[in-house]
């Protein structure tokens, strides 16, 4: 007699991959993210394999963790699957400071970020 099992995140015929504490802004990322969201994810993978942008290959592996997942876990087919959802969240942000003149300082704020990917079947 243990506790209940946790209701399934995602639907069924759904698979999700988390990026957790992105050293980025999620102002950044939403950049990234946004090229993505309802996207084959085989044309989603060349799109972030090209971007110019830093934080495109941390959300490459995310994406690719979430086409294992499907893969592996939900028996999904990869050559039918679509970027159902691509959401950021802020994280956690440091807070340093940066020494100015007259002995003075100035706050400088590290943003955090939180990716979630969610990829889906394609409905034929």
């Amino acid at each position: 007699m243990g506790k209940p099992a946790n209701k399934p995140r995602t639907a069924q015929g759904e698979a999700m991959s988390c990026l957790r504490n992105v050293r980025t802004s999620p102002r950044k990322l939403n950049l990234v993210a946004q090229m993505i969201r309802g996207q084959n994810v085989h044309k989603a993978l060349l799109d972030l394999e090209f971007c110019p942008k830093r934080i495109a290959k941390a959300v490459s592996k995310a994406l690719q963790s979430a086409i294992a997942n499907a893969e592996n876990n939900h028996n999904l087919d990869v050559d039918r699957l679509i970027v159902k959802s691509a959401t950021v969240g802020r994280g956690l942000v440091m807070k340093r400071f940066h020494a100015r003149a007259k002995g003075r300082a100035a706050p400088i704020e590290k943003p955090f970020s939180h990716l979630t990917i969610v990829v889906s079947e394609r409905k034929e």
